[in-house]
């Protein structure tokens, strides 16, 4: 009887345990986005199997099946802007071909201008990478001496124009000229910087590396080593750098089963921050606020209309303010990754924009004055990297260049000229002016009668489509031929400086509009009834299958025709 009882006691606890320990996966598995990108592991496997295949000519202008006339018309802006293109910056584009075959990401960025099975067909001329060499306020010239609206923000490191920065490091250099490329030992200006980031993150410590990546590790690093926990927690969409720790999914190709991806503002995610007791930080990227739960969209993966992006300041401080407080109940580090964001913001960056204090703060780009660096901020007691009673315990983190003086002479002028009560009044300023700016272009747009409108996160946008198209991506190529310059990923993310004065920002927009009526006229967003969202992205993934599986091709007819052959006269009245 004993025998018996003692055995149904430990099935039953093993049950239990069992049970136990799903039910805690299952809450997991919850809290992730029901997306792929909430998934890195399928994410990972998905990519796999996704087939190379290409359009040819003839479906390259009508893959929404739209009618010849049309693709007519959109071959004639093909050529045109290929034509001017080759005129304007033959330089640029011969330049930019001489370097894809030394250096692999211009070959990696010219190639993912634009959704794959479009690459083939696009023109040389079209996908060249910008190659620089002077910059006057706005502006940025090439090698062909054209002129170009900066709508890229140098990845956010230009906050308040290329002419500030060239200044702090035309200062800075002089402030330390006489010691030179000295590593190892400090500058003394070091200990002013030091100061004014302490003020700036409000916290108490400050670790200086060598990029925005390398800070963002060392913050993780600190982490797990104060708390003694192994996970991290990112949100699903959320960049933080190239590096395997925090990049899942696509792009990564080492599995990272120390990382948990949860769904921003979700009260799963909560539930699930407030029940595990591995999770040793949580990093926050700010930017997120524009677009929750999805990526920073590029033009390569814009196959439909369906890019979607809305900010709500304050429901999204809201959110932030409730991982804060579970952060702070749990013992959870809450990091926040302003690497991107930084000074840009408000002069304390995004925990002053959305009212907050972290425990960590990393910092890059803009920082240094202009030049390369990554810093991480903290509190005292997350920032030690020895045991004082176990010295063999520690958490490396050094670097050679890390404290360069021309590094940190650049960073001082920078932190002290913003202090100033010229840039504090930009800083306040800043948030109203840059929404009533893009409140005026999305007039303009809807005045023109484009499908196009901005949705913007201060002076950050993210420009979205409002009618089915398969060809969103081309707008890129309209504004570069208006003069306008984006980054490689295209429309998805623009940056502007804020030094933009009210008639560079008249230009912008005047150029803008210009762009957006030069690709409907040449019908690249031409309509049809059964032209949707859901057709289109339905047409795509018959597309891949076909390509992945040749014999599917008989069994899947397409959801559009190619070319279909109509009257002119019915063409325009669509």
């Amino acid at each position: 009887m004993n025998e018996s009882y003692l055995l149904y006691l430990f099935a039953a606890i093993i049950i239990i345990t069992i049970l136990r320990k799903i039910y805690i996966r299952l809450q997991l598995s919850l809290a992730k986005h029901p997306s792929v990108r909430g998934h890195a592991k399928w994410s990972r496997r998905i990519a796999k199997q996704i087939p190379y295949f290409e359009y040819d000519e003839n479906r390259f202008f009508c893959s929404d099946g739209a009618p010849e006339e049309v693709a007519h018309r959109r071959r004639r802006g093909m050529d045109s802007l290929r034509r001017d293109s080759s005129q304007s910056q033959s330089n640029t584009c011969d330049f930019s071909a001489s370097l894809e075959n030394s250096i692999s990401d211009v070959c990696f960025t010219n190639a993912y201008r634009v959704p794959y099975p479009y690459r083939k067909h696009l023109a040389a001329e079209l996908k060249c990478t910008p190659i620089v060499e002077e910059t006057d306020g706005v502006r940025i010239r090439d090698i062909d001496g054209n002129w170009h609206y900066d709508l890229f923000g140098s990845y956010g490191v230009n906050v308040f124009g290329y002419d500030f920065y060239k200044s702090c490091m035309e200062e800075g250099f002089k402030q330390v000229q006489k010691l030179g490329p000295v590593l190892g030992p400090y500058h003394p200006l070091i200990r002013d910087n030091v100061e004014q980031l302490k003020k700036v993150s409000g916290l108490d410590e400050i670790s200086f590396h060598m990029s925005g990546t390398e800070a963002v590790m060392q913050a993780v690093r600190l982490a797990r080593y104060h708390t003694g926990r192994t996970h991290l927690v990112r949100f699903c969409g959320a960049y933080h750098g190239w590096w395997d720790g925090v990049q899942p999914g696509v792009g990564n190709q080492r599995k990272t089963n120390d990382v948990y991806t949860l769904a921003d503002m979700d009260k799963q995610t909560l539930h699930v921050l407030r029940t595990r007791n591995d999770i040793a930080c949580v990093l926050i990227n700010p930017l997120q606020g524009l677009h929750p739960n999805a990526d920073a969209s590029s033009d390569a993966s814009l196959i439909a209309s369906t890019r979607s992006a809305h900010f709500d300041h304050v429901a999204y401080s809201e959110w932030l303010q409730q991982v804060r407080e579970v952060c702070r109940e749990r013992n959870i580090v809450f990091i926040m990754d302003e690497v991107f964001t930084g000074f840009r913001l408000a002069y304390r960056g995004a925990q002053e924009y959305y009212g907050l204090q972290a425990d960590i703060v990393t910092y890059g780009k803009s920082l240094g004055g202009g030049l390369p660096v990554g810093v991480v901020c903290g509190r005292h007691d997350l920032m030690k990297r020895f045991r004082d009673d176990q010295p063999a315990n520690i958490s490396f983190a050094r670097g050679t260049f890390n404290s360069h003086p021309y590094v940190m002479a650049s960073m001082n002028v920078f932190l002290n000229r913003i202090e100033k009560a010229e840039y504090q009044v930009i800083y306040q300023q800043a948030d109203a002016l840059w929404n009533q700016r893009v409140t005026d272009l999305n007039s303009a747009l809807a005045e023109a009668e484009v499908p196009v409108e901005i949705v913007n996160l201060h002076s950050i946008w993210t420009i979205t489509y409002t009618l089915p198209s398969r060809y969103n991506w081309m707008l890129q190529f309209y504004l570069r031929a208006q003069g306008l310059e984006l980054s490689w990923v295209g429309s998805g993310r623009v940056i502007m400086s804020l030094n933009y004065s009210d008639d560079d920002f008249e230009q912008v927009k005047l150029r803008f509009v210009k762009a957006a009526l030069a690709m409907k006229a040449d019908g690249w967003w031409w309509q049809s009834e059964t032209l949707t969202n859901k057709t289109i992205k339905r047409q795509m993934m018959k597309d891949m299958l076909q390509a992945r599986f040749p014999l599917l091709k008989k069994w899947l007819a397409d959801d559009v025709t190619t070319c279909i052959k109509q009257p002119v006269e019915e063409v325009q009245e669509r």
